[in-house]
């Protein structure tokens, strides 16, 4: 460890309230921001996975000071109904998006999973778990590849081993990935397969919904043998979606240039002459449902967005009442 005047660069392995832990040189410790991060803009702050510039103290908590250039920044709204925006990882290479295949399956929730991490810069991968409980997984393979090309699938077995091999290629030395799905989709079990022995704890599934308990209950970085680092987040049944313009763009890419071969550009695919989706349609070249769930999905990031800026702007206008408070 360097001096305690110089800075080192560490990264964000966990985050508990407003403490966060700094791992270094395999080792965690305490840490805390510096003054300055306050006046900042929420997406400015700390998250598990960034990497920090900080000024080590060994007696107590260690000087945050700056978060380093992110290559990747994940984020949603908290709540879809007040689009309040939660950020959630940083500099994470693919994301795991674990959904088990029972009741927890959800075409809808995937494809905002997968425009949620194209809109922060990371890989998807949809790992499609419990293959063994199903009759027909080649069925949802299938049916998640419709949602986009950007995003590779796999159906696996943790429990049997079943399919683990097709993930190998993303195991590599130097690469960090996020596991995120429902509680109960078995991320834990996945990764614990991953890791060859328990890290994290696994919960019972409830028969009457097929969801198992919260076992995750924070963010946490973990470092594997094999040089690979694993993000693991808490469930998520509901997942909104607002800033993610670029994300839906990149999920649907091929629904995009087909609206550009319109005849009109201001075509709404609805009555006019020489529409390129309604063709797309007709041919089979584009599902339906597929383009409804493209469409549900824009209308829902619209809105969400524009909540996102009127609270931010009461935001804005609340904290300088404050501050004008404080001086008279």
């Amino acid at each position: 460890m360097n001096s305690t005047n110089s800075e080192s660069i560490g990264r964000i392995s966990e985050i508990r309230k407003n403490s966060f832990t700094i791992r270094y040189e395999g080792k965690d410790f305490p840490g805390k921001l510096k003054g300055s991060f306050y006046e900042e803009s929420a997406d400015k702050l700390p998250v598990v996975g960034d990497y920090v510039k900080f000024v080590y103290n060994p007696l107590g908590e260690s000087m945050i000071k700056e978060v380093c250039e992110r290559r990747s920044f994940l984020q949603r709204p908290d709540q879809a109904k007040t689009a309040v925006m939660q950020y959630m990882v940083a500099n994470v290479d693919y994301c795991f998006i674990v959904t088990s295949l029972n009741e927890d399956y959800s075409y809808n929730r995937i494809a905002r999973y997968i425009s949620i991490v194209l809109q922060g810069g990371a890989t998807p991968v949809v790992v499609l778990t419990k293959s063994d409980l199903c009759s027909n997984p080649g069925r949802y393979i299938r049916e998640v590849e419709t949602i986009s090309d950007k995003a590779n699938v796999h159906a696996i077995s943790a429990l049997y081993g079943i399919g683990l091999d097709e993930l190998e290629e993303y195991i590599i030395p130097g690469v960090t990935i996020c596991f995120m799905g429902s509680s109960g989709a078995g991320k834990s079990t996945l990764l614990n397969a991953i890791y060859g022995k328990e890290v994290m704890k696994t919960s019972e599934i409830r028969e009457s919904d097929s969801t198992g308990r919260h076992t995750t209950t924070h963010r946490q970085l973990i470092e594997l043998e094999n040089g690979v680092s694993i993000i693991d987040t808490p469930g998520m049944r509901e997942v909104g979606l607002a800033s993610s313009e670029e994300g839906i763009d990149s999920a649907f890419s091929d629904i995009i240039e087909l609206e550009c071969q319109c005849k009109f550009s201001n075509c709404r695919h609805d009555t006019e002459p020489g529409c390129a989706i309604k063709a797309a349609i007709a041919s089979g070249e584009l599902s339906a449902k597929r383009y409804e769930l493209y469409k549900n999905l824009g209308r829902e990031n619209t809105n969400n967005h524009a909540m996102k800026k009127e609270i931010s702007k009461w935001a804005k206008a609340y904290k300088k009442s404050n501050k004008k408070n404080i001086w008279d």
